[in-house]
């Protein structure tokens, strides 16, 4: 199985793994349907929602276990 990494859009992590979705509705990503779910990578969605990158991915990393 791929791994996710932050260099994905929101949208190709979800459609890998949905367990993803409550990890990115705690730090505030509540537009997981939205356009910008579709362009913009879990790196900048992190950022612009005030979360380091490498926080983010290593809380993703304890839902998928990869």
């Amino acid at each position: 199985m791929a791994t996710i990494t932050k260099d994905m859009t929101i949208a190709q992590a979800i459609a890998m793994d949905q367990n993803i979705i409550p990890v990115l509705l705690d730090i505030g990503m509540h537009c997981l349907g939205c356009p910008s779910a579709q362009g913009e990578t879990l790196e900048e969605a992190a950022m612009v929602h005030g979360i380091d990158p490498d926080d983010l991915m290593e809380r993703i990393t304890a839902v998928t276990g990869e």
